[in-house]
C-alpha cells in the first residue's frame, strides 16, 4: 500500500517514501519488497472508526476517504481522469497576492514559486551540526531573496537527513530569521499523539505569531526497526483522518475532546496542510477543506490526477474556501549550464547510491554510475523527473513549463545541490529566475 511503512518494506523504500510526503504509490523496482497496493475504491466512504468517543465527526458532507488497511492484495484503483483545470490564483493565509512575471513571461505562465522544502541534507564528510547550520544559512538566504516559506520534513535514523525534529529545527531557524513563514513538510502524525503536536506547534505559534504552519504526513519517516523504536503502532496510520481532525480541534478555539486542551496551542489556528503523493491524501485534503501539497519532486506519477481529484472533491472549510494545491519540484541553478549539469549528475548518482546500497556496502562513485543504467537505477532517477537544471534563464523556462503542466496553484522547490554553498547560490538564482528578486 502507499508508503505506510509496514512489515516487508525495506529501509531504503521507506526513506524513498518519506521525503516530504505522507504516502507513495510505489511501483518499485527495488528488491526485495512486498508492494502494498492502494485501496481499490477511490471514492469516499463514510468514516466510522474513531480512537476517542469524542473525536471529531466527519466533515460537512459526512464523508472521509477510506484509510488504506494492511496487508492488502487489492489491485490499484481504476479511476477516471477528470480534466485538469487551470491553476487558480487565490490568496490564503501567508500567501501574498503578488504575481511574479519575469521578462518574457506573460500573466498566467509563471506560477507562484516562493516556497522551499529543506531536507537538512548531511553531505559526505559533513557533521550534523554543519547540516543544521546549513539550514539556518539557507533560511536567511531565502528570506533575503524574497521567499515566503520554508518547510522541514520529519525523518529518523537516516544518515543523510538531519531533520528528525521539525519543531525544534523550526524554533532554531525562526530565532535567526525575521519574517519568513516556517513549517513542517511534514510532521508524520502517526508517530505522535495529536495533543503533543498541537502543544509543540502551539508553542511555536505563540513565540513567532503568524509565522508557523503545520504540514501533516502519514508515513513513518523511517524503516521498520526504527518505527518500533519510536513506539509507533504499525496500524496507527489507519486513524490518520481522525487524528488530523483531533489535532485541528486542539489548535482551534474549542477542542473536540471535552476537557482536553493544548496549552499552549488552543486558539492559535495554526494553518494545516495535507501532504501526499497518492489519491488518498488528495481526497483527505479535499474532504477536510485543507491545502494539499503533492510530492512530485520524487514521486511524480500521480501528480495531475491527484490535483484533479482534490479540486473536484474539495469541501470549503473555515481555513480555506477554495482548493489550493502545491506541487514540488527540484532545482539546481548555477551561473553556468555546465556546472549545473555536473551538480545534477552528482546528485542523481548520490540518490542511486543512497537507495541501492545493500548489506552495509556503501557504493563507490564508479559502482553507482554503473547502476544508473540498470532498471533499478532508472527507477531511482525517475523520481528526479521534475527538476529544473541550468542557468537563470533555463531554470525560469523549466519552472514555467512545469507550473503549467502541474495544474497546481504554487510550486515548492527543493534545492538539491550536494554542497551548502551551491544550494545557497541556487536559492538566490532561482529567486531571480522567478522574479522574487531583480
Amino acid at each position: 500500500m502507499p508508503g505506510e511503512g509496514r512489515s516487508g518494506e525495506s529501509s531504503r523504500e521507506l526513506e524513498y517514501s518519506c521525503l516530504f510526503v505522507s504516502e507513495v504509490d510505489k511501483k518499485s523496482a527495488f528488491p526485495p519488497t512486498r508492494i502494498r497496493k492502494p485501496h481499490p475504491h477511490p471514492q469516499t466512504v463514510t468514516a466510522t472508526r474513531k480512537l476517542h468517543p469524542q473525536t471529531a465527526p466527519a466533515p460537512a458532507n459526512g464523508h472521509l476517504p477510506p484509510a488504506p488497511t494492511s496487508p492488502s492484495t487489492h489491485e490499484p484503483p481504476q479511476t477516471s481522469k477528470p480534466p485538469n483545470p487551470k491553476p487558480q490564483r487565490l490568496s490564503i493565509r501567508n500567501i501574498s497576492n503578488s504575481q511574479y512575471l519575469p521578462n518574457g513571461l506573460d500573466c498566467g505562465t509563471m506560477i507562484r514559486t516562493e516556497s522551499i522544502l529543506d531536507l537538512a541534507t548531511v553531505a559526505s564528510g559533513q557533521s550534523h551540526a554543519d547540516a543544521l547550520q546549513g539550514s539556518i544559512d539557507l533560511a536567511q538566504t531565502a528570506e533575503k531573496a524574497g521567499y515566503q516559506r520554508i518547510w522541514y520534513a520529519e525523518h529518523h535514523n537516516m544518515n543523510s537527513i538531519a531533520s528528525s525534529s521539525p519543531a525544534v529545527l523550526i524554533a532554531a531557524v525562526a530565532a535567526k530569521t525575521e519574517s519568513i513563514t516556517l513549517g513542517s513538510g511534514g510532521v508524520m502524525l502517526p508517530n505522535h499523539a495529536p495533543l503533543t503536536v498541537a502543544e509543540q506547534f502551539g508553542t511555536l505559534a505563540n513565540l513567532y505569531p503568524d509565522r508557523i504552519e503545520l504540514g501533516l504526513g502519514r508515513a513513518p519517516g523511517t524503516d521498520q526497526a526504527t518505527m518500533r523504536a519510536l513506539r509507533r503502532d504499525p496500524r496507527s496510520s489507519d486513524s490518520f483522518p481522525q487524528d488530523v481532525q483531533e489535532l485541528r480541534g486542539y489548535l482551534s478555539d474549542e477542542s473536540l475532546i471535552k476537557g482536553i486542551n493544548a496549552i499552549p496551542g488552543r486558539g492559535t489556528h495554526v494553518p494545516l496542510y495535507i501532504l501526499g503523493s497518492s489519491l488518498f491524501g488528495a481526497q483527505l485534503a479535499a474532504a477536510l477543506g485543507l491545502p494539499y501539497a503533492f510530492a512530485s519532486h520524487f514521486a511524480p506519477d500521480a501528480l495531475r490526477d491527484a490535483i484533479a481529484v482534490y479540486r473536484e472533491q474539495f469541501q470549503p472549510s473555515e481555513q480555506l474556501d477554495k482548493p489550493y494545491a502545491f506541487a514540488a519540484m527540484n532545482v539546481i541553478a548555477s551561473e553556468s549550464e555546465e556546472d549545473a549539469q555536473q551538480q545534477y549528475f552528482a546528485t542523481r548518482r548520490n540518490m542511486v547510491r543512497r537507495f541501492l546500497s545493500r548489506g552495509g556496502h556503501h557504493l563507490t562513485d564508479d559502482e553507482a554510475e554503473i547502476l544508473m543504467d540498470t532498471p533499478q537505477g532508472r527507477q531511482v532517477q525517475n523520481m528526479f523527473r521534475h527538476t529544473a537544471v541550468g542557468t537563470v534563464a533555463q531554470v525560469r523556462e523549466q519552472i514555467a513549463q512545469f507550473g503549467e503542466y502541474s495544474t497546481a496553484d504554487e510550486l515548492i522547490v527543493a534545492h538539491q545541490s550536494l554542497k551548502v554553498p551551491d544550494r545557497l547560490r541556487s536559492v538566490e538564482l532561482t529567486a531571480e529566475a522567478t522574479g522574487l528578486t531583480a
